[in-house]
């Protein structure tokens, strides 16, 4: 079987990781896969790029400066928004012409366009389109957070947030709308879902209503031989690419630490907070209420380590598909707590191998909630320690992740 994973890059972003990671478990399996990409960072022989990095930039300036000019020259959104007008015609390379499989991945910024596809789907091969975000079932966004248009019957992403000026029928969100709905109706694709809360997203979408869709999680290199070690201290982890994006909710979590130093002071006094990832804002973490170390940017030979020495990994996210924080935590020993906004509760069976805050829109409460579930993450590490790693084995381990692809491919035949 030769299946062509197709991707913007091979390890930029954690899409590309992720699909990365797949691919060689399913060579492993016997499964002859290959990435598609435009930006080649590894050595691997298996990575194929499009083009070359001069063609490459062509589609994806054109694009870029399409959204300028379309978005009344708005420079803070111009990478949250994708359109699919341009792209590169990899229906063309050899390997992808005899692929079984076509599965597509993070493929915007100009790898691919809506045409690209269509060609792709023209090939005969089976078409997968794994989605890591919720750019399939919106407009133009990645993450549509608060705004309900997506599942508007009469929405239809005419009026995004994200644009500037007033909303028409003709906006660029509900152009690109109508042209995602012109290609899925005439292409046959099974989507996959990576988190059950992001298949429900999509279902219930205007765009995605009637597609065919599997839930199949992210792959995380979890090699436990062993199970952690005791630990005595009580120190929370916290990481991010960016730490303080809206998106994570910092905030949220400075304002657990100020509960538990109010609540909880005794506590408190033995609890450390370590977080790692970069900031662009210096001060973003200068408020936290307990013992608090800032690591910067780590690399991923060092994230293990860092996992190992806590007790409690938190996710104070306001929204995420899939948050890989709480796998490798959970993996390398942390109690993972928080929010079930997304696609944690994948992740997590509440009190059994975690703690799950329900979501609120008072942010203390949320706050107040992820503090108790630190409070009961310590205490309660040593006797859940088993399940939690049984958990990520069964759900998120490469091989088990591999084999649920291959069931669907052989389902195609």
């Amino acid at each position: 079987m030769k299946v062509a994973l197709v991707c913007k890059s091979d390890t930029t972003g954690g899409a590309a990781v992720v699909t990365f990671r797949l691919m060689n478990a399913l060579r492993r399996k016997g499964v002859d896969a290959r990435m598609i990409v435009v930006e080649k960072l590894s050595d691997s022989p298996w990575v194929i790029e499009a083009a070359s990095a001069r063609r490459a930039k062509i589609p994806f300036i054109i694009e870029r400066l399409r959204i300028f000019l379309k978005n009344g020259f708005r420079k803070d959104t111009i990478f949250k928004i994708d359109t699919c007008t341009d792209g590169l015609p990899i229906n063309k390379i050899p390997f992808v012409r005899q692929a079984d499989v076509i599965c597509l991945n993070w493929i915007n910024q100009g790898m691919l366009s809506t045409r690209n596809i269509r060609m792709l789907a023209g090939l005969g091969s089976h078409l997968v389109w794994t989605m890591h975000d919720m750019w399939n079932m919106t407009g133009i966004c990645h993450h549509a957070g608060y705004c309900r248009e997506y599942i508007s019957p009469d929405g239809e992403c005419k009026r995004c947030p994200l644009l500037k000026g007033a909303m028409t029928r003709k906006t660029l969100a509900h152009h690109t709308w109508t042209r995602k709905r012109k290609m899925y109706s005439g292409c046959r694709f099974h989507f996959v879902a990576v988190s059950r809360w992001l298949a429900d997203c999509a279902r219930n979408s205007t765009l995605m209503d009637n597609a065919r869709i599997s839930v199949i999680p992210n792959a995380f290199p979890l090699l436990m031989n062993e199970m952690p070690k005791p630990i005595t201290n009580k120190r929370i982890i916290f990481g991010a690419a960016r730490i303080d994006d809206p998106i994570k909710g910092h905030d949220t979590l400075i304002e657990a630490t100020k509960i538990l130093a109010e609540k909880f002071p005794e506590r408190a006094k033995e609890i450390e907070l370590v977080t790692f990832g970069s900031l662009k804002n210096p001060d973003a973490l200068a408020n936290v209420g307990i013992r608090h170390t800032h690591l910067g940017r780590i690399s991923p030979d060092e994230i293990k380590d860092v996992y190992q020495s806590g007790s409690v990994v938190v996710s104070s996210s306001e929204w995420e598909t899939l948050p890989g924080t709480l796998i490798e935590g959970q993996a390398w020993g942390c109690v993972p707590v928080a929010l079930d906004h997304g696609g944690q509760s994948d992740i997590i069976d509440h009190l059994a191998t975690g703690y799950l805050v329900p979501w609120s829109d008072d942010m203390k409460k949320n706050a107040l909630g992820i503090a108790e579930g630190i409070i009961w993450g310590f205490d309660n590490r040593e006797r859940i320690m088993a399940a939690m790693q049984q958990s990520v084995i069964s759900k998120f381990s490469e091989d088990a992740v591999a084999e649920a692809y291959i069931r669907l491919f052989k389902s195609f035949d």
